[in-house]
């Protein structure tokens, strides 16, 4: 494995196993250069949000990385997500229209309804299917999505979600979702996969870490990987998106592995996808 390895998703796309994620990256300079520095040091996949705000630069960013690196478009997978505001039928799609057009692009790689609405997700996800059956998306999934919300939309869908990207950390494991997904051919990606730096300095973690000589975000990265889960740390700091990515070079044990399960507490940073009200 290396940080250009993929999975491939139930339609047959390849999809890298480690990206960034830029979520509270604000436009400008800073999110530019992320971009840039992350494309640079070897990352493909790149993920953004309608609601996160920042489209625009992520696709400045897109533009000039590729460019320097001597890429293509079709080097990247990049994944945005149609805000709860949006979600219906004719607004979802031009939610993507508007997605498309900040971003500079002429396609996405992944589209996701960002969280399961009650009543309005299932719109929203007609809409997906159409963006994707007319070839403007080349694959599909949802956000945030508890084994409910999948099996609800999976009822009346006819295509079944390629990705659920929920939060997820070793505080967090999702291990219901997790099988679920496994079992239905869904892809199970992190986002917060470092609990927003909260596990950090947490004792077991770093014991870990030690033994390996890496850091505490690389055991995380590297667990959410043998996991069989997509990650996508945050980061604006180069030497931190260098640092996040080198965690090809070591395998953790079965009982490593094991000791980061047990520090689940079903913690979430997050929302909570069965209470919230945005």
């Amino acid at each position: 494995m290396n940080l250009q390895t993929t999975t491939t998703l139930n339609n047959g796309v390849n999809m890298p196993w480690f990206g960034l994620g830029v979520f509270k990256v604000e436009e400008g300079p800073v999110l530019v250069n992320a971009v840039k520095s992350a494309i640079k040091h070897g990352y493909r996949s790149i993920d953004t949000a309608a609601i996160y705000e920042n489209e625009a630069g992520v696709g400045e960013g897109i533009r000039e990385g590729l460019a320097e690196a001597g890429l293509s478009r079709e080097d990247l997978f990049v994944t945005s997500k149609v805000w709860n505001a949006d979600l219906g039928y004719e607004s979802t799609i031009a939610a993507y229209e508007r997605s498309l057009e900040k971003l500079g692009l002429e396609y996405l790689d992944l589209y996701l309804v960002h969280w399961p609405v009650e009543g309005k997700f299932k719109e929203a996800w007609r809409a997906l299917e159409t963006l994707y059956k007319d070839g403007r998306v080349r694959a599909i999934g949802v956000s945030n999505f508890q084994v409910h919300h999948l099996e609800d939309l999976m009822a009346e869908a006819e295509i079944k979600p390629m990705v659920n990207q929920v939060e997820y950390h070793p505080r967090l494991t999702q291990k219901e979702v997790q099988a679920f997904c496994r079992e239905h051919g869904i892809q199970l990606e992190a986002w917060s996969p470092l609990m927003q730096g909260g596990l950090l300095d947490n004792a077991v973690l770093e014991e870990i870490a030690g033994k390996y000589r890496k850091s505490p975000a690389q055991v995380i990265l590297r667990w959410d990987l043998q996991n069989g889960v997509v990650t996508i740390p945050k980061s604006v700091k180069e030497h931190r998106i260098i640092e996040n990515s080198q965690v090809f070079d070591f395998e953790l044990t079965d009982e490593d592995m094991q000791r980061i399960d047990s520090l689940n507490q079903n913690h979430r940073v997050g929302p909570d996808p069965d209470n919230f009200d945005f």
